[in-house]
């Protein structure tokens, strides 16, 4: 008997870990995940846009209009630097960082500086937007590449 050839690549497998951990984010508007992996590709951190620890989701706000505090802007937590911050293992450097959606100009700061030198992301809405535009331009700066994920095509559905 021959190994079965219909298994999912190491992109489809960390995108869709990425993905799944996204849809534990409670913004009604945007829910967005992060895997962080190895060389070895082996899985070492996950997060999603959130509030930090000790501020409840039932208290702080989700709106995305307004006073900036009254807004989810000023408090939120995006999935990168939650990922990087729930490493507990000692230094990122030389790992890659899959995300559903293209990082941040504050979430590039914290990739670069943990020492992450790859970034694979699905979506990219805020293309040429300004903090878009200042990601890409320190990510390029750094030397850190960033490769849009090809998608496969590939329908991979989980029942719980």
């Amino acid at each position: 008997m021959e190994k079965r050839e219909d298994y999912i690549s190491w992109d489809e497998y960390f995108t869709g870990i990425a993905m799944l951990s996204g849809m534990r984010s409670k913004d009604p508007n945007t829910q967005v995940g992060a895997c962080i992996v190895d060389k070895n590709n082996r899985i070492l951190s996950v997060g999603y846009n959130g509030f930090p620890n000790g501020c409840s989701d039932d208290l702080f706000p989700w709106a995305r209009e307004g006073d900036v505090l009254d807004t989810k802007y000023a408090f939120v937590a995006h999935s990168e630097l939650n990922a990087i911050l729930n490493y507990r293992g000692g230094s990122l450097e030389g790992a890659k960082i899959y995300v559903s959606l293209f990082p941040c100009n504050e979430c590039a700061k914290a990739i670069i500086q943990s020492g992450i030198r790859e970034v694979i992301y699905d979506s990219d809405k805020y293309n040429n937007t300004p903090t878009n535009i200042a990601a890409k331009k320190m990510f390029e700066a750094a030397g850190v590449k960033c490769v849009q994920y090809k998608k496969s095509g590939r329908k991979i559905t989980i029942e719980v």
